[in-house]
């Protein structure tokens, strides 16, 4: 699972300031209500446009 959505609440940004990755609104979406979820790529292109280390992004699995 990802951060997403908690990161773009902490930075005080939406789903729209991600547009700049070119991915559709509806995709975006899904992916701050973990739905579905970004490629490691993407996740690396997600963190820089929020400039964050993208370990900011996931869920740490030893906390579930």
């Amino acid at each position: 699972l990802n951060r997403l959505k908690i990161v773009l609440v902490e930075k005080k940004r939406t789903g729209s300031d991600l547009q700049v990755l070119k991915k559709n609104e509806a995709t975006i979406s899904r992916w701050c209500t973990n739905e579905s979820q970004p490629s490691i790529e993407t996740l690396f292109e997600i963190a820089k446009v929020l400039d964050i280390d993208v370990k900011d992004l996931l869920v740490n699995s030893k906390e579930q």
